[in-house]
């Protein structure tokens, strides 16, 4: 499947700014089952410096520096993606017995491991407690295969937890989105692999975007999408396979890449700083589509 993805951000500043310095996540990631056809990065007003790179993760990413006195700053990232399906289901029960990855990972023996390993602690938005712990452990009972219980576990937050805006945000903590019961995608992602990692397994956070559906009979409104977010667990038969805990699937075909970390703040959208400005707001339009023409 190919998309066309337009992801626009609109900073507007009560005062001038003067100088800013910022970070993209933008660009999609290339993994064995998606690559990138076309990308570009449309920056009103022109930065001064604009270069790319790879951040420690080998996510791209982009640097620029705007130096032209501004009020307003538009950051539009255009992109088409190849995204090809998984080559057959996933057998989740042929996975090895969790408490072996667990115990290879805490060995970290080679440096496979030792890449994998790195996702096994708590991070600045995913710090596990008691509570969390106890819950992850109702799926990973004694023996049971690595990736039958991650499933489970991640059925269990979609069925047990409300899918609701407005009630955290990205500094909400574990804890809370716990007590609470509810939050977004990035709240269940973040949750999900503090579970992981709370018993000994490696979870890493991915960012990205989901296509969406409108409801039957509705077109679908131009600038609705926005990002999504799930993880991926580690096994050793399997290496990494995704979970969203959002949708309760196995992402396939419909869920597209831009980067993974130990969480949202190493693959935020846009971060940095501002010199001036004042208050500001925010503005963000996502579209998501199936290519309808080559080019």
């Amino acid at each position: 499947m190919i998309y066309d993805i337009r992801h626009r951000t609109t900073f507007t500043y009560e005062d001038v700014v003067s100088v800013s310095h910022h970070v993209l996540h933008l660009a999609p990631r290339r993994h064995p089952r998606q690559r990138a056809l076309e990308t570009a990065m449309l920056i009103d007003p022109s930065p001064s410096v604009d270069s790319e790179g790879k951040d420690y993760f080998g996510n791209p990413v982009h640097y620029l520096t705007v130096q032209e006195p501004h009020d307003q700053l538009v950051v539009e990232a255009r992109s088409r993606i190849d995204v090809q399906p998984l080559a057959a289901p996933i057998d989740l029960g042929a996975s090895e017995p969790w408490e072996e990855t667990r115990d290879a990972l805490a060995a970290a023996a080679d440096e496979t491991l030792l890449q994998a390993c790195q996702f096994a602690f708590d991070s600045p938005y995913s710090v596990a407690n008691n509570d969390v712990r106890d819950y992850a452990l109702q799926s990973f009972v004694a023996g049971r295969p690595v990736l039958e219980a991650a499933m489970d576990l991640t059925t269990r937050i979609y069925d047990e937890f409300e899918y609701r805006g407005g009630v955290s945000d990205v500094s909400t903590p574990v804890r809370d989105v716990f007590a609470m019961r509810k939050g977004v995608c990035q709240d269940f992602a973040h949750l999900e692999s503090a579970c992981l990692r709370s018993i000994g397994l490696a979870a890493r956070y991915v960012s990205g975007y989901l296509l969406t559906h409108p409801p039957e009979g509705k077109e679908k409104l131009v600038g609705a999408d926005a990002s999504h977010a799930w993880l991926s667990v580690w096994s050793r038969s399997h290496g990494w396979v995704d979970f969203d805990p959002t949708n309760n699937v196995i992402p396939n075909v419909e869920h597209i890449t831009i980067g993974w970390g130990r969480d949202y703040g190493d693959v935020s959208p846009i971060n940095g700083f501002i010199v001036g400005g004042g208050a500001h707001q925010v503005a963000v339009s996502v579209d998501v589509s199936p290519a309808t023409s080559p080019r």
